[in-house]
Formats: structure tokens, C-alpha cells, sequence
């Protein structure tokens, strides 16, 4: 696919030897076939989980505008305590069980009481948005996980994940988080062929920038294709990395490697030890000269919203975003988490015992391991909330960008096809037969690897597996067809 060269007066060195005829361009070949094979079968489910993305990554602001009588708050000078907004909730709603979990608002915001409803999903809960100022209820929604998506934003990720199926549904997402890397990655080293084939004074246009001005439209999409590609490939390759660990299969084997080398995130201790919470206190009881021990009994089963987060706030816990969540049982701590995953990152947490006002253990971002810091950063960057507006920027456009190399890489088969053609023809498929060519070391080598990834990713294994076996039929066919034109 390298561009058309012209003739030089100018003599030319001498080529390097060329490689034996067994093995000349197999690896070429190889990529160039198993990109077509990715394009055509996993597109449809990149371009689906593209389209899906970048529509997550700007529905925040949707979510706002959709949803701002339930998001804005009256301004004032003195907002009610946590345990009279909690009560509102609860009285507005006639619902007496313990808030499953409080988030207090922020400037301008309102407060969200979470509870837990048998009729909701998992990781759903019925959020009441309280007006801190008032003490009015001013919305009723379902919440989704510890983002704490509102409806629209948790029906576009529900899409984008599973195709709003469930379970079963993952099996899409996952096929395309597992190929997006391949594809990416083979289609760098078809880039680099067409770079060291492409004369120097030509290898900008079509190559880095599209060329948009050939007459050929096959070799105008191709530029297109190429030029976005090479750019947007490190986007690719992160999308693709860090949306496997939500992934079924291949996310418990990331899941599991993680522990294995104990890259996971520290584990914050809610057991309370009856030895270690006295009557009167410890290091921890009197913080700034504020003493808890004698803690209001305002929420339902003990404790109270407002002395648990004041004693977090002392011990630490001072991000504008938190989470406050009751003890789900006797002999279990109250938990304060700081919920700020924008750069720079606030996800402390403190265990509170409710009944003397103690910090019983702390879990600090700063203590954090080097990888269990980058999981943090990488899916807070694949959700878009790591740099803000900027960080939805770029995902939006690496997404739209990924849409658009899908439909040019269908537009490229397309304008492949037989000049005669009628009806749906389509263009020929790359050339068998790379592996008979290539020498038994690198053939095992290739095993080796596809097996190693097909073992860890086990979708890509099988389908992988799948374009084998169809490989093999199209090779098979084509050679009866071929002993038919023979007799």
C-alpha cells in the first residue's frame, strides 16, 4: 500500500540483500491479514462502544442540565446540620432505615441521601436530594455505583458496558476492549512498513497528515485511515488497557495478577476491637480541640452524620467531595471517604467508631503503591474525570476518532471491490499463507504469543481461535476451487 514511487536520474545505491523467498514479507502479510480480519468482525463493536463512549464522556454536562433542580441548592449562610437533612429525607419519604450513605453538598450543590431499595439493582440506590439551606426534598433518582451516575449518564454506561443485556451483554464490550489494542498495535507496525517504503520528502502527506488531494478515493480513505490512526493509537492503547479491568473474564485475570504482585489498593479496617474503644478515648479522641467521645444519638441505629464527619475532617479528610456511610452492622465502624477523583487526587478514607468518637484506622492515597496510583489515575481517566473538561475532550474525540477509523476501514473494502462488480461485492481479502513463508522459529514464536494472550484474554482466544478456523475453510475452499478449474 505504499505510495507510487517516480523514476531519479540520480544513481542509486545498491539495495541490501533481500531476504530468502521462504520468508520475504511474511510478517507484513501477517499483520495485514489480521488487521482486516479484526476491522471486519470486532468493528461493529468497536464502533459501538466508540459512539457510546465519547457520548459518556460529555454526559456530565447533560446530567447537570437534565437534573438541575435536583443538583442546585439554595445559597446560604447556615445549612442545616447533616442529621436534620438526613431526617427531611427520610420524613419526605417515609422511608425509617439508615441512609446506606450521605454525600453533604458542596457550594451551590445539595445533599444526597442514599438508601437501599430491594427493588433497584446492583450498586443502585434511591438518592433524595435535600436542599441544605431549606431542608426540602427537591429530587427522588436512582444513583448507580460509586460515581454516583444519575439515570442518563448510568443508561449511557449500562449501554456502553453490556448493550443494556446484563451480564451476557459484557461479552461485546470485553471483544472490543480485548482487540482494540491488537488492532491498534498492528495497525502502528502497517504504518511503519508504509513509512520505510514512503520516499522521505513524501512521507508527511498520507502518512502523518492526510492527503486529501489524490484522485484515487481507495488511497484518499487509506490516508485518512492512516494519518488519524497513527495519532490516535496511544489513546487506543489506553482505552484498551484500562477498560479490561472492568471486564468480565479478563478483568479477574488482571484482577488476580494484581494481587499476585501486589499492585492492589490498601484495605481500610471497619472491625471495631472492643480493647481499643474505651469509654475514654485514644491519640485520635481529641483532634484540634474538638472531643467527640460523647457522640449525638441523631441516626437511626447510633451516631450521628455531623460529629463522624467532623471527626474525619480532623483526622485528615478534607476534600470538598466525601461520602459518609453508617455502620452496616454491630461491631463495624462508620466510614468517611473522600470521593474527588480529579487531578489532584482525594481518596482518603477514615473508619470512625460512632460510639466514642475515635478514628480506628485511615487509608491514605499517599500510601498508596506506584501501580495501585496508576489504576487509580487510568480508570479515572478512561470515566473522564480526572482532568475535567479536558480529560472529556480528548476521550470524546479518541472515540469519535476510533468511529471514524471503523467506518473508513469498511469504506476501504468497499472501494476494493471489482470494478465490475454489482450488488454488495466487496474487495478482495490480504494474501494467505504468511506462516507457510516465515521461518519455524518465528512461526513458534507467533504461537507462543497468541496463546500466552488467548490463555489471559480468554475472549480474545476465541475468537481468535474462530479466525483461524474460518482462515483455514476460506484456504481449504479456495484450494477445491482451484483443483476444479484444474480438471
Amino acid at each position: 500500500m505504499s505510495a507510487p514511487t517516480t523514476s531519479h536520474s540520480v544513481p542509486q545505491s545498491p539495495p541490501p540483500p533481500s531476504a530468502p523467498p521462504s520468508s520475504r514479507g511474511w510478517g507484513t502479510a501477517l499483520l495485514l491479514r489480521l488487521h482486516f480480519y479484526i476491522g471486519v468482525f470486532i468493528g461493529p463493536f468497536l464502533l459501538i462502544a466508540a459512539l457510546t463512549g465519547a457520548l459518556y464522556a460529555l454526559s456530565p454536562q447533560l446530567e447537570r442540565v437534565l437534573y438541575a433542580e435536583a443538583l442546585t441548592g439554595t445559597a446560604t449562610e447556615a445549612p442545616l446540620s447533616l442529621d436534620a437533612q438526613v431526617a427531611a429525607a427520610q420524613a419526605a419519604t417515609g422511608l425509617e432505615a439508615a441512609p446506606a450513605a450521605v454525600r453533604p453538598a458542596e457550594d451551590g450543590g445539595t445533599t444526597r441521601v442514599m438508601f437501599t431499595d430491594p427493588a433497584l439493582g446492583a450498586s443502585e440506590h434511591r438518592a433524595v436530594f435535600v436542599d441544605p439551606g431549606a431542608g426540602d426534598v427537591v429530587g427522588d433518582l436512582t444513583v448507580y455505583g460509586s460515581s454516583g451516575s444519575l439515570p442518563l449518564r448510568t443508561t449511557i454506561a449500562q449501554f456502553h458496558r453490556s448493550l443494556g443485556l446484563g451480564e451476557p451483554g459484557r461479552i461485546y464490550s470485553e471483544l472490543a476492549a480485548s482487540w482494540l489494542g491488537v488492532i491498534a498495535l498492528s495497525g502502528l507496525g502497517l504504518w511503519g512498513v508504509r513509512w520505510r517504503r514512503t520516499r522521505p520528502g513524501r512521507r508527511a502527506r498520507g502518512l502523518l497528515v492526510p492527503d486529501t488531494t489524490t484522485p484515487n478515493r481507495y488511497r484518499r480513505t487509506l490516508s485518512l485511515h492512516a494519518a488519524t490512526g497513527v495519532w490516535l493509537a496511544a489513546g487506543f492503547l489506553f482505552l484498551s488497557a484500562t477498560g479490561l479491568t472492568w471486564s468480565a473474564y479478563a478483568g479477574a485475570n488482571v484482577t488476580a495478577l494484581r494481587a499476585t504482585l501486589g499492585w492492589t489498593t490498601p484495605v481500610l479496617e471497619k472491625t471495631l476491637d472492643p480493647a481499643r474503644t474505651p469509654a475514654g478515648g485514644d491519640e485520635h479522641a481529641d483532634h484540634g480541640g474538638h472531643d467527640h467521645a460523647a457522640m449525638p444519638e441523631a441516626a437511626p441505629g447510633g451516631g450521628s452524620f455531623d460529629a463522624v464527619l467532623a471527626t474525619a475532617r480532623d483526622a485528615g479528610i478534607d476534600a470538598s467531595q466525601v461520602e459518609i456511610k453508617p455502620a452496616p452492622e454491630a461491631g463495624t465502624a462508620w466510614t468517611v471517604a473522600e470521593i474527588d477523583r480529579s487531578w489532584p487526587t482525594q481518596v482518603d478514607t477514615a473508619a470512625v467508631d460512632p460510639g466514642t468518637g475515635q478514628v480506628t484506622d485511615q487509608v491514605r492515597f499517599a500510601d498508596y503503591g506506584v501501580m495501585a496510583k496508576l489504576a487509580q489515575w487510568g480508570v479515572a481517566a478512561h470515566m473522564g474525570v480526572l482532568f475535567g473538561v479536558a480529560n472529556q475532550v480528548l476521550l470524546a474525540v479518541t472515540a469519535l476518532g476510533l468511529a471514524a477509523m471503523v467506518a473508513w476501514g469498511y469504506l476501504m473494502w468497499w472501494r476494493r471491490r471489482p470494478t465490475r462488480a454489482t450488488g454488495a461485492a466487496f474487495g478482495p481479502l490480504p494474501g494467505r499463507g504468511a506462516l507457510r513463508r516465515a521461518p519455524w522459529p518465528a512461526v513458534a514464536g507467533t504461537a507462543v504469543v497468541a496463546v500466552t494472550l488467548g490463555v489471559f484474554f480468554p475472549l480474545l482466544g476465541i475468537s481468535l481461535a474462530a479466525f483461524l478456523a474460518l482462515d483455514l475453510g476460506l484456504g481449504a475452499l479456495s484450494a477445491r476451487r482451484s483443483r476444479s478449474s484444474a480438471s
